[in-house]
């Protein structure tokens, strides 16, 4: 059953063009988003900007947060990276390469239809989502250089967003307007909530009750958690 945006009582809490990816950070209590067209933005979590910074001609499909380093890792799709930023200045640090094979075969491969769409930071591993049905969970083994240690056949088509929330990993299908909500141990989907149509991108959960979504059409969404049905 699909809900429309009013019956879910969604506000728009922020208009970004072509929005792509976000996240939100703990300490700070505040919302960092993407877009693709190489600009980062940190807001409140009402939308008010604080500060926002062109990094150049990338096409930038996700951020995550970590928080033993103060960085922030962007999923540059142009070319299946992932750009470190320093979050205190939003200043890029490096560029990490993936190693494109998993046991012997090659598994990230660059095309239109198979580039990284999504990232998110958890247990001091990234996880990256591309157009194919499946997530890698890479192990940062070097300054510039990371390695695919897991893959996940989730079975989902174009999850353009991630996010962890209580263990449990939270994929967004734009295809299918669906957020999945993924138990990664057990290697099956716990939860399927139905979204309302419009161009989700992006992610992420706060510290109290709400979700937020980026919205490719030029805005950030924020619901209530219990108004979409998660368990």
């Amino acid at each position: 059953m699909l809900f429309n945006l009013t019956y879910l009582n969604a506000k728009v809490i922020a208009n970004i063009p072509e929005a792509s990816g976000i996240c939100f950070i703990q300490k700070s209590k505040t919302v960092v988003v993407v877009n693709d067209e190489g600009w980062i933005y940190e807001l409140s979590k009402k939308g008010k900007l604080l500060y926002k910074k062109y990094l150049g001609q990338y096409d930038l499909e996700g951020v995550t947060y970590n928080s033993y380093k103060n960085e922030l890792y962007l999923a540059n799709e142009s070319k299946n990276s992932v750009l470190v930023v320093d979050k205190s200045t939003f200043t890029i640090k490096r560029e990490i390469e993936i190693k494109k094979k998993y046991k012997g075969k090659k598994v990230l491969k660059k095309s239109a239809k198979r580039s990284i769409e999504a990232i998110v930071f958890h247990n001091n591993e990234l996880y990256l989502s591309h157009q194919d049905s499946v997530v890698f969970r890479l192990k940062l083994k070097k300054k510039n250089r990371s390695k695919i240690i897991q893959t996940y056949k989730h079975g989902y088509e174009d999850i353009s967003g991630l996010a962890f929330r209580d263990g449990y990993l939270y994929m967004l299908s734009d295809k299918k307007n669906l957020l999945i909500k993924y138990d990664i141990e057990k290697n099956r989907t716990i939860q399927k909530i139905h979204l309302p149509s419009f161009a989700q991108e992006g992610v992420c959960f706060d510290n109290k009750k709400h979700i937020y979504f980026a919205d490719d059409n030029g805005r950030v969404l924020r619901y209530k958690i219990k108004k979409l049905g998660i368990k």
